[in-house]
């Protein structure tokens, strides 16, 4: 076999040499694995047995980086059997797991960290986040995962009938509805602000896939229910962003949250959903426009939502704020869109030091189309929906998305988000915050 390889060009030598390194990420997640059994549960570690994990979790990472750094295109064109198979984030992961043991997490494992909270886990999702990161780097391999995360969703082919049928589709945080020509997304996670969370990314993804399946759908609009949250009983929220108690809790996840979400459903918002379609020659995606009406607040996930979006209204008495740094987290791809909104220096003020732009101030026209009177605003989403039913709007939006975000600028702002907020996720200031403010729910 060794003198056959010998003599084959360098694909050969390339799979021996992956054969080689996969050895060397097996060993070093094997060394990683007995020092992590060896100790205390994280919570009861003392800071000498800390930084003995630390030292372990960063020498397995390395031998995953180097592997990566040489196989992470071959291994994408394994996994994806040359890329005729368009797998999701979770499918491809555990193929990961399969196919080079230890590069990144096995179901056990994950299914071991899923039932701590996020203070006990031990951050095998930076792991994840080193693969990801691999795969969207490469142009190759990151447009076809890009491309891929844009497919509809099996639930939403499965719901799609029923939604064509009765125009309505009730899920656990969205109610959609269909009225006219128009979709009407009613974020209704009542008793906490619309606050995001794996089932909200889930939801809305299935509806936004609906939307865009549907072909009596021409415009859409999102909006937040009535709340039933004490301080803010019957009041519409659009959104308080992250779900904080649920990522206390553990219960946030780097793949089914955090990237299913910017790769997912926000992605399909701005280049649409990729299927099969009678005019498939002149845009391989559906893609519609939409349109958000901010009642009260939009806080971190809900302002990063609304930069997806061709027309913005708010109540006059509403605001927006991205308080992520201050949360000690990434907030997802508001980095990349609000620069381009809103210029570096109010990018900065908002991001670094998050600061609240009110609906009515001089600078809520770089974010916001039109603010009106709280009372008026379904009025004024109704009008804003007319406006931009029109074939003409939608072929426009589509080129005025491949100016201001090519994809590939995109791809790579995601290849290095997805590393640098999965270890934000396992922070010591990320844990503390995140508890402090669990507590504070408690005492209440």
């Amino acid at each position: 076999m060794t003198e056959y390889c010998d003599t084959l060009p360098s694909r050969c030598v390339d799979r021996r040499s992956r054969t080689e390194a996969s050895r060397v990420v097996l060993e070093a997640a094997q060394r990683e694995q007995a020092v992590l059994a060896a100790l205390p549960d994280r919570p009861k570690r003392t800071a000498a047995q800390q930084e003995e994990a630390i030292e372990a979790k960063s020498w397995a990472r390395m031998a995953r980086q180097a592997f990566l750094q040489e196989h992470a295109e071959t291994l994408y064109e394994d996994l994806t059997e040359g890329r005729r198979l368009d797998l999701r984030l979770p499918e491809l992961m555990e193929a990961a797991a399969d196919a080079v043991p230890g590069l990144v997490p096995s179901r056990e494992h994950m299914a071991l960290e899923k039932a701590r909270l996020q203070g006990e886990k031990e951050g095998r999702e930076i792991d994840q986040g080193l693969l990801i990161r691999a795969f969207l780097a490469s142009p190759t391999a990151g447009t076809h995962l890009a491309e891929s995360m844009l497919r509809p969703t099996e639930r939403a082919l499965s719901l799609l009938p029923e939604f064509q049928a009765n125009g309505t589709v009730e899920l656990p945080s969205v109610h959609l509805e269909r009225r006219g020509t128009a979709a009407h997304l009613t974020m209704c996670r009542t008793d906490c602000l619309n606050a995001e969370d794996n089932q909200q990314v889930a939801d809305m993804e299935t509806a936004v896939d609906l939307v865009l399946l549907d072909s009596q759908v021409h415009v859409a609009l999102v909006r937040g229910g009535p709340m039933t949250h004490p301080r803010y009983r019957d009041r519409r929220v659009f959104s308080s962003g992250i779900n904080l108690k649920s990522l206390h809790a553990g219960e946030i996840s780097l793949v089914d949250f955090l990237l299913k979400r910017e790769l997912g459903y926000i992605s399909k918002i701005i280049r649409g959903v990729l299927v099969e379609h009678d005019r498939s020659w002149q845009s391989r995606t559906i893609e519609k426009p939409w349109v958000a009406a901010v009642d009260t607040f939009a806080i971190g996930g809900g302002t990063q939502l609304l930069f997806a979006f061709d027309q913005v209204l708010a109540g006059a008495d509403s605001y927006l704020s991205l308080p992520a740094a201050q949360e000690g987290i990434i907030p997802g791809a508001g980095n990349f869109r609000l620069g381009r909104l809103a210029g570096s220096r109010t990018s900065r003020q908002v991001i670094l030091s998050g600061r609240r732009i009110w609906a009515t101030e001089p600078d809520a026209r770089l974010l916001i189309d039109e603010v009106v009177d709280p009372a008026e605003l379904g009025a004024a989403a109704e009008r804003a929906l007319d406006r931009l039913d029109n074939p003409a709007v939608l072929t426009n939006r589509r080129m005025v998305n491949l100016s201001e975000e090519p994809p590939d600028s995109f791809r790579a702002y995601m290849a290095e988000f997805s590393l640098q907020q999965a270890v934000r996720l396992y922070s010591e200031d990320v844990i503390g915050k995140v508890g402090r403010f669990a507590e504070a729910g408690r005492s209440r």
